[in-house]
């Protein structure tokens, strides 16, 4: 593994990123349910391509890579409001 990404490092990551996913997808905007999707679909894959690039490829660079895009589209999601979440843990709002 890269020396600079630690298999600890990895870890709090997509664990961190696996919480928001499960958050964003209790959370979606319904008055604009296709844009919401969209992006909770996109968040997924780049999650899902994490996973594959550790696992498969063994490779953390492109792993930890897949994760930041992941959870960017979740909190640009949460920026635009596609995500009614107020988690300031979790995503980049302000908490209410």
């Amino acid at each position: 593994m890269n020396a600079i990404i630690t298999s600890e490092k990895l870890n709090k990551y997509f664990f961190i990123t696996k919480k928001a996913l499960e958050k964003a997808k209790k959370a979606l905007d319904t008055s604009r349910l296709k844009e919401a999707e969209d992006f909770l679909d996109m968040a997924q894959r780049y999650y899902d391509d994490a996973q594959f690039f550790l696992e498969k490829k063994d490779d953390a660079v492109l792993a930890f890579a897949a994760l930041n895009y992941a959870h960017g589209w979740l909190d640009a999601g949460a920026r635009i409001k596609l995500f009614k979440v107020t988690d300031s843990q979790l995503f980049t709002v302000d908490e209410q």
